[in-house]
């Protein structure tokens, strides 16, 4: 199974997040799984199943509990896959940061020199990005 097969499915995506904060018995991951999406303790098991045959989880007996944890190496893999593209979203979202802080500036420089103060201090004008030639 291919990577974004495995975490195209929302349910694994949720196990995964679960498992990012720390190691869980495969009870307490069911027990949110069941709540959040309504599935059986045995589907969740079946999802529990996929993500560590695809190494995106491990698991280790702990007397009668099973725990499981993320194994971070597949994440790797899509990170450095995913890199090619970061340079669609990255000057975009630096842009933007630069923008924020100018107005966070801006706002400052004119509440010290006495300024009156906006009524609008929700966001500041950011233009929309420029698309790539």
């Amino acid at each position: 199974m291919h990577a974004f097969d495995v975490l195209g499915d929302p349910v694994r995506r949720r196990i995964l997040e679960l498992l990012a904060d720390g190691e869980m018995s495969s009870g307490e991951v069911s027990e949110v799984i069941r709540r959040e999406f309504g599935i059986s303790q045995p589907g969740v098991s079946q999802h529990l199943k996929v993500l560590r045959e695809n190494g995106f989880a491990t698991v280790r007996p702990e007397g009668t509990r099973r725990l499981y944890a993320v194994n971070s190496e597949p994440l790797r893999d899509i990170d450095a896959w995913l890199d090619r593209f970061r340079r669609f979203w990255t000057p975009p979202l630096e842009a933007l940061a630069t923008e924020l802080a100018r107005g966070k500036r801006e706002r400052r420089l004119r509440q010290e020199a006495g300024g009156s103060s906006d009524t609008d201090d929700s966001i500041d004008h950011v233009p929309p990005p420029r698309s790539e030639p």
